[in-house]
């Protein structure tokens, strides 16, 4: 009931409170500004929906944007794979085509030195037609009338060959020792025998007169030594450096393996047990060596060239009054030719040619040659021409043991050599040398068995001389027979570092030089083509004497 009551008062309270009577009208104003705040809260309420438009509007675009996005993204991803796809066929046929081209140049690299099959020709080649086999068109003589020529005209003119090389080296002998006895031991070179190479010593010299060439190797006075370096020992050698080698000239104070007795200080009560009190070692005393190149320790080879010509010449004079003959030279540009001039108007060259041997083999340093194999210049008067003349005389001579006896080895070389002689008289000289002649032939005795060389195969191992040559001149490469070659027998005890070098192409310089490849290419058929007509007109302008040629020479 209380309660009631209470509730029933309050609402009293509350009615009187809130009866606009009881206060004063304060807000009276608020109806005259009613319509003023209806329209600010419609023009607010179109704002509103304005901003909500704009804003749906840039949502609906962010949304656009978002999906296009997506769809770019999606294009790329696929585009993506699709290229890693074709990425990777494509890195698959790359290493499929490297497989492929490695596989062929090891092929290419196993059979390089072996003849073509149309060159080496099959079974029937032994016994040619006796017509002679074509070589791109062009026919050479057949076996009887190679045997013909051959012994009418080239044993002919050889038949005083061995005559020639007696004369020479008596002389020479004579010539190196008055040189020896005008040099003094502890400050001249020292000149050591010479040694007899190219073909008056392997016996297939054809043109006249007959030319010996001779290296003469010669040493440094003590206390220095030559120090060797070939260009295979370096990673990084130019190609016209290739085939070179540099010589070093070396105290033996200076000398890693040489005495320490200069590079240490010994005390007052020790001595050297090599060098005395007397022949110490000065650290830091060198001599300038007149030999080497300027502020070079290495050997030049144009200096080399002057003191041997000018050491030639006071020999000479010391021992020209024994001799009913002068000396001259034969080459300006070739210091080591000499010329042997008779009272009857005759005359006998030779060559002596400095060389330095290199280490303990049969490898020699050549300072210069009248004409270089490779057919290339030397890049510095200190590259020293590298000279495998004595292993490849070394290799004919055990070659011709295991051959038939009389083989045709050596006759084919000398026609060959007789045929490009006779065009370069014609034509003049070609960047084809007796050189690539002999290189030719040895590639072929190292690819042919020794039965295939018999006497009556003349013909078919001159076509096939010629047609290694020709696939050599087209292809533009002809590999030197010892450089990068380990199809050489080891008992040749040629140097490893030579067997495993990079294969030296002789004909490089015909990929640099299109003239010169062009005129050889043309002189060589041209040879080919000349090769019958001139086979038979010297056959019939040499008289016919067997009885007075002697029989076919070996290697000695």
């Amino acid at each position: 009931m209380a309660l009631g009551l209470f509730r029933v008062c309050l609402v009293v309270v509350t009615a009187i409170i809130n009866h606009p009577l009881l206060f004063p009208r304060e807000n009276a104003t608020v109806p005259e500004n009613e319509e003023e705040i209806i329209r600010q809260m419609q023009a607010h309420q179109e704002k509103l929906q304005l901003e909500q438009l704009r804003l749906e509007e840039e949502m609906a675009r962010l949304a656009a944007d978002k999906e296009a996005e997506k769809e770019a993204l999606e294009r790329v991803a696929e585009e993506g794979q699709q290229q890693n796809e074709s990425r990777t066929a494509w890195d698959l046929w790359s290493t499929l085509c490297m497989i492929l081209f490695l596989v062929i140049e090891v092929w290419r690299q196993d059979h390089q030195d072996a003849p073509s099959p149309e060159c080496l020709g099959s079974d029937e080649d032994e016994l040619p037609d006796p017509e002679g086999a074509p070589l791109r068109g062009l026919t050479l003589p057949n076996r009887a009338t190679l045997d013909h020529f051959y012994e009418r005209c080239i044993r002919g003119a050889t038949a005083d060959a061995a005559r020639t090389r007696e004369f020479v080296e008596g002389f020479v002998d004579d010539l190196l020792e008055a040189l020896r006895s005008l040099c003094s031991r502890d400050s001249d070179m020292e000149v050591e025998d010479f040694i007899g190479v190219d073909s008056m010593y392997e016996n297939w010299q054809v043109n006249k007169p007959l030319l010996c060439d001779l290296f003469v190797p010669f040493m440094p006075p003590e206390p220095y030594h030559f120090h060797p370096e070939l260009w295979c020992s370096s990673r990084s050698v130019p190609l016209d450096r290739q085939g070179y080698g540099q010589i070093k000239v070396v105290r033996a104070d200076e000398d890693t393996l040489g005495c320490i007795c200069g590079k240490t200080k010994l005390g007052e009560d020790m001595l050297c047990l090599l060098h005395g009190r007397n022949n110490v070692v000065h650290h830091g005393s060198k001599a300038a060596d007149p030999l080497c190149a300027p502020n070079s320790p290495y050997l030049d080879t144009m200096r080399v060239m002057k003191w041997f010509q000018t050491a030639l010449t006071r020999a000479w004079h010391r021992i020209e009054h024994k001799y009913e003959f002068d000396l001259a030279f034969g080459q300006l540009d070739t210091p080591g030719s000499l010329k042997i001039r008779f009272r009857s108007g005759k005359f006998m060259p030779f060559n002596l040619i400095p060389v330095i041997q290199c280490d303990d083999s049969d490898l020699y340093f050549v300072s210069h040659l009248a004409r270089e194999p490779g057919g290339g210049t030397r890049a510095s008067s200190t590259d020293w021409l590298l000279s495998f003349a004595v292993y490849e005389r070394h290799f004919l001579r055990v070659t011709s043991k295991a051959l038939p006896e009389g083989a045709c080895h050596l006759s084919c070389l000398q026609i060959a050599s007789f045929l490009l002689s006779k065009q370069s008289r014609l034509t003049g000289p070609s960047g084809l040398g007796n050189y690539h002649l002999k290189t030719a032939l040895l590639h072929l005795l190292l690819a042919r068995r020794p039965a295939d060389w018999k006497a009556e195969q003349l013909d078919a191992r001159l076509h096939e001389l010629l047609c290694f040559l020709e696939k050599s001149l087209l292809e533009k490469k002809l590999q030197h027979f010892f450089i990068g070659n380990r199809k050489v027998p080891q008992a040749m005890g040629l140097p490893e570092a030579v067997r495993r070098a990079e294969p030296l192409n002789l004909f490089r310089p015909f990929v640099l030089q299109r003239s010169l490849y062009r005129k050889t290419v043309d002189s060589f058929y041209e040879m080919l083509k000349n090769a019958p007509a001139l086979i038979s007109e010297y056959s019939l302008h040499i008289p016919s004497d067997h009885a007075s040629l002697p029989p076919k020479t070996v290697i000695l």
